[in-house]
C-alpha cells in the first residue's frame, strides 16, 4: 500500500509540474503577443500626453523655490568653508605646520 501511495504522489507531482509549466508557457505567450512594437511617432504622442498630466508650478512658486535653493546652497557653502577653515587652523596649531 505504501508503494501505491508513493506512486500516486509522484504522478500527482508530475502532473502538477506539467500543468505549472503549461501555465508559464501560456503566460509568456500572452505577454509576447500583448507587446506591440511602436514607432517614434507613437512614442512622441505618449510623451505629449504625459506632459499634459504634469502640474506646472506658477511663476511665484518657481521664484520662491529658486530662492530657497540658492539660499541653501550659499548656507552650506559657507558652513563647509568655516568647518574647513576651522580644521585647517586646528591642524596648524596641533602640528605646527605652515602652508605657503
Amino acid at each position: 500500500m505504501a508503494n501505491s501511495n508513493n506512486n500516486g504522489s509522484k504522478e500527482d507531482l508530475a502532473k502538477a509540474a506539467a500543468k505549472a509549466s503549461a501555465n508559464k508557457q501560456a503566460q509568456n505567450k500572452g505577454k509576447s503577443q500583448g507587446k506591440k512594437r511602436t514607432g517614434l511617432i507613437a512614442y512622441l504622442k505618449g510623451v505629449r500626453q504625459e506632459f499634459k498630466k504634469v502640474v506646472w508650478p506658477t511663476r511665484e512658486e518657481l521664484v520662491t523655490d529658486t530662492v530657497v535653493v540658492f539660499a541653501c546652497v550659499i548656507f552650506f557653502a559657507v558652513a563647509f568653508w568655516l568647518i574647513d577653515t576651522g580644521f585647517l587652523a586646528a591642524l596648524k596649531g596641533i602640528l605646527g605646520i605652515t602652508l605657503s
